[in-house]
């Protein structure tokens, strides 16, 4: 793919997550039951508990990744390829966890509706037709898929910290309150067990894109 086409994916991208995130921040301002929530408190725990959801936090990092190969398509380093890698698993989950646990739970309309399905389909979806049809290819590798984790971990980590001191939890399945702590550890390995495969699927998926890509070219 040209450079000027692969900055024009990517651009796409983070102008999606841009629109997504934005108009679910402009929902949280005004108050509206959106996501897990069922009351209106204070604006400050309102926006303190927006950016406590690893969905919010996920599409910040493909807004982020998108604008840097919007610029620069080629974009490399260690330390990128590592947040590459932890967005493209962190967003992918966003999407699994939501359609196969949250979506069945969720009874939105209109904005909120809305809002909900470009932050959990329609951001990840495009995240990853962007990672296979613009690359940056040869960037993934097994030892990338560790450090991946370490923020989905100390997510999980400080969430349940905060919940067992607040009483609110973001997400139905990790509500301690109301499944108990061996349930809710149980529930948040098994997430860490797809994080890692979906960590490795990146990984032989971008390596057999990066032999194919010689021969398409």
């Amino acid at each position: 793919m040209k450079p000027t086409t692969a900055r024009a994916v990517h651009g796409v991208v983070a102008v999606v997550a841009a629109v997504a995130v934005g108009w679910q921040l402009a929902l949280i301002v005004n108050g509206e039951a959106v996501l897990n929530e069922s009351s209106r408190p204070d604006l400050g725990v309102r926006l303190a508990r927006f950016v406590s959801y690893f969905t919010v936090l996920s599409n910040l990092l493909v807004l982020g990744c998108s604008v840097v190969l919007a610029r620069n398509p080629l974009h490399d380093g260690l330390r990128w390829r590592l947040v590459r890698m932890a967005t493209m698993v962190g967003i992918t989950v966003t999407g699994v966890v939501h359609w196969f646990l949250l979506r069945p739970l969720l009874d939105l309309s209109g904005s909120s509706y809305a809002v909900d399905k470009l932050l959990h389909v329609v951001v990840p979806v495009l995240a990853l037709v962007a990672w296979v049809v613009a690359g940056p290819r040869g960037q993934a590798a097994r030892p990338q898929v560790l450090g991946a984790l370490l923020w989905p971990l100390l997510w999980s980590a400080l969430t349940l910290l905060r919940g067992a001191v607040t009483g609110w939890w973001p997400y139905p399945f990790i509500d301690v309150d109301e499944l108990g702590w061996a349930r809710v550890l149980a529930n948040l390995v098994g997430v860490a067990v797809l994080f890692a495969l979906c960590g490795f699927a990146f990984v032989a998926a971008d390596r057999a894109l990066a032999r194919r890509s010689p021969r398409a070219a």
